[in-house]
């Protein structure tokens, strides 16, 4: 009697479990009468330690806004030198941004590239390149979605719908949007004006101040598979043009031919005839270049290259000082002496792995550097750093909760910023601070686990 009556309650059972999912079947979306209205995103932080910086771009004409661009956090505004940020790309497809311009005669039209412009072992990928006529408003995609990253954007100061874009292209797939495109109404249409090959994209392009038929592009050579990479190769290499992109020449006179990779090049204000470039090449041709006729010949400065040619590489010239060029780096380097010794510039109190550098056009002791920690400003040369810690930009790789009450806590492991922890929530009516954070273990953090029972104990990679 027990077993027929367990088979009767099986057979029931199994009716209903059948039934159900026929009616699943029928609405395979289980969630979509849910209302999810009442839920949105909120800001928790932490922005007492920054995230990678690696595309600053300042107003011409007024000096106390500018754009932050962040390999993995979006493009930030301010409009009072650094006391406020406002994220004003969230609308938009891409996360990753490469390269910021102005329109040099109307600072309400601004360009940006997206997909980081580093070639480090995972680059976060964009969707083309954007533009603004409303200072950061509204946004829309003017194209070349398939250059991956976008690594330098120059506006032509006599025409502003003549517009270049050095596109870097893919890091691990050949092909795409590739090399130097231009336009001539304002981005509707883009000519590939310089394609080298489908493995050789440009990092940056740049535009004599005086002349702007004359360009300059740094090409790069490179493809990355799953164990190996390809940094470099005998396309790489710095293409001139004299008739605005038409044709292109590359320039050897004193320069690596063979096996060279990422080129960083700089247009000096003072005299915009000399030029500086660093050169990833072999042991016996790495270094640092210096032109003196618009890029026709080259002689070598010095052997100094950047710690990490596919983190770093770009070169920034005084806009005062024809000898004085600074170099990104895990410190900040300068040479003094037209790149034949090289130094710490001073990273005192401030986060190493610089991307991007400002030179104020007006004061040369004014300066603001991008890096792995953020921004930050100096008024003296770097003999001390203004940390900006209001941008909430870290580049998160684990997130874990504890079971904390009445509020749990969060805790997080960053790219090179540390370890750290902090609220869900606070009692504070001004909502969750910089203090409320805390750091729990130093260096690139990862994973961390807390205890179940006891949210004191927490074990931090």
């Amino acid at each position: 009697m027990q077993k027929q009556f367990t088979s009767i309650v099986l057979s029931i059972l199994f009716v209903f479990i059948s039934f159900t999912l026929a009616q699943d079947k029928s609405e395979p979306d289980s969630l979509k009468n849910i209302s999810l209205s009442g839920i949105s995103f909120r800001s928790i932080g932490p922005a007492v330690t920054g995230g990678r910086v690696v595309a600053i771009a300042v107003n011409p004409f007024d000096h106390s806004e500018y754009y932050v661009g962040s390999g993995h956090g979006s493009l930030w505004k301010t409009t009072n030198s650094g006391i406020t940020f406002n994220p004003v790309f969230d609308g938009q497809k891409s996360y990753a941004i490469g390269s910021i311009t102005y329109d040099p005669t109307n600072p309400n039209v601004v360009w940006v590239g997206t997909g980081e412009n580093n070639n480090q072992n995972n680059v976060i990928f964009g969707d083309g390149i954007y533009k603004t006529e409303d200072g950061g408003k509204s946004w829309n995609n003017m194209g070349l979605k398939n250059s991956d990253q976008i690594g330098g954007i120059v506006v032509d100061p006599n025409n502003s719908n003549i517009v270049f874009a050095a596109a870097y292209g893919s890091s691990r797939n050949p092909g795409g949007d590739r090399g130097i495109f231009k336009t001539t109404d304002g981005g509707k249409t883009w000519e590939n004006v310089l394609h080298i090959s489908e493995y050789t994209g440009c990092y940056e392009v740049h535009m004599d101040p005086r002349f702007s038929n004359i360009l300059y592009a740094t090409a790069h050579q490179r493809m990355r598979n799953l164990y190996t990479g390809v940094y470099g190769g005998p396309e790489s290499g710095i293409y001139r043009s004299t008739d605005g992109g038409t044709t292109w020449e590359k320039m050897k006179n004193g320069l690596p031919s063979d096996d060279v990779g990422r080129i960083g090049l700089s247009i000096s204000p003072v005299n915009p005839d000399v030029l500086f470039a660093i050169v990833e090449a072999t042991d016996k041709d790495k270094g640092v270049y210096r032109s003196s006729d618009r890029g026709v010949s080259w002689t070598k400065q010095s052997s100094y290259m950047s710690s990490y040619p596919f983190y770093f590489q770009k070169v920034y010239c005084d806009v005062n000082d024809i000898d004085r060029v600074y170099s990104n780096d895990v410190f900040i380097q300068v040479t003094i002496d037209g790149g034949k010794t090289w130094n710490n510039l001073g990273d005192d109190k401030k986060h190493v792995d610089n991307h991007v550098i400002w030179i104020d056009p007006d004061n040369n002791k004014h300066l603001l550097a991008g890096c792995d920690g953020g921004v930050y400003e100096t008024y003296d040369q770097a003999k001390s750093w203004d940390f900006k810690a209001n941008l909430p930009i870290a580049e998160i790789y684990k997130v874990t909760t504890d079971n904390s009450k009445p509020f749990y806590n969060v805790y997080i492991g960053t790219q090179d910023n540390n370890s750290l922890g902090g609220p869900s929530r606070t009692i504070n009516s001004s909502g969750i601070a910089n203090q409320d954070w805390y750091f729990t273990n130093s260096g690139d953090g990862f994973q961390t686990q807390v205890d179940w029972k006891n949210p004191n104990i927490i074990y931090a990679e």
